[in-house]
C-alpha cells in the first residue's frame, strides 16, 4: 500500500470505528458491548482501537459527534438563514427533527437514557453538547416569533423542552415498541398533530 492511500486508511479509521460502535452499542447497549468486539466489527486489533479511543466513553463520545452533532450544525446554519415567518421556521424544523430520528441515530436517545443515570460522564456530555445546541435552536425561533409580534409572549428557553419532547418520544417509539409491534402511535402522525396543536398554542 502506498504512502498516500495509507494515509488516507489512516484517517477514515476513526469514522468506521464509530460507525462499528454505533452498530453494537444499537444492539447490545452501551454496557453489554466490549471494546474487543467494537474492534471485530471494525476489522482492527483491539490494540489499534485503544490508541484511537481510551474508554468506552471516548468511544461513545465519538459515535454522537460523527452521528449527531454534524445533523445539529445543519440545523442550526438552516435556522440562521431563514428569513420568513417564525411559524414556519418552527414547522420546518419539526419536520427535519422528525426525519432525523430515524435510522441508527433514533438509537441514541435511548442509549444515553439508558446509561445517563449511572454514567456521569455520558450525562454531562449529551446534556452539553446534544441537549444544550439543540434547545439553543428552538429557544433563537420561538425568540425571533416573540420579538416580531407573531408569538404570545412566552419564555423561549422554557418552552422549547415543550417543542422538543414529542420528536423524543416518536424517536424512541421507533427505536423501541416500533420495532417489534403496532401499536396506537403513529409518530408521522403525532408530530403533524403536535406542530399543529403548538402553532395555536403560540398564535398570540
Amino acid at each position: 500500500m502506498s504512502d498516500g492511500r495509507r494515509e488516507r486508511r489512516k484517517a477514515a479509521r476513526p469514522g468506521e470505528i464509530a460507525a462499528a460502535g454505533l452498530a453494537l452499542f444499537t444492539e447490545k447497549g452501551f454496557a453489554a458491548t466490549r471494546m474487543q468486539d467494537v474492534a471485530a466489527r471494525a476489522g482492527i486489533a483491539k490494540g489499534t482501537l485503544y490508541l484511537y479511543f481510551p474508554t468506552k466513553e471516548e468511544l461513545f463520545f465519538a459515535v454522537v459527534r460523527e452521528a449527531l452533532l454534524p445533523r445539529i450544525a445543519a440545523v442550526e446554519a438552516w435556522v440562521a438563514a431563514q428569513r420568513g415567518p417564525a411559524p414556519e421556521v418552527l414547522r420546518g424544523l419539526l419536520a427535519q427533527a422528525g426525519a432525523m430520528g430515524r435510522g441508527g441515530v433514533a438509537a441514541i436517545p435511548r442509549l444515553v437514557l439508558s446509561e445517563a443515570g449511572r454514567n456521569k460522564a455520558i450525562a454531562r456530555f449529551y446534556a452539553e453538547e446534544v441537549v444544550a445546541r439543540g434547545m439553543r435552536v428552538v429557544a433563537t425561533i420561538l425568540a425571533r416569533g416573540v420579538a416580531r409580534g407573531e408569538f404570545r409572549a412566552i419564555d423561549p428557553m422554557a418552552m422549547a423542552p415543550v417543542v422538543f419532547a414529542p420528536v423524543l418520544l416518536a424517536m424512541q417509539w421507533r427505536d423501541t415498541i416500533g420495532r417489534h409491534a403496532k401499536g396506537p402511535l403513529d409518530p408521522a402522525a403525532m408530530l403533524a398533530a403536535h406542530t399543529e396543536n403548538l402553532l395555536r398554542g403560540l398564535t398570540p
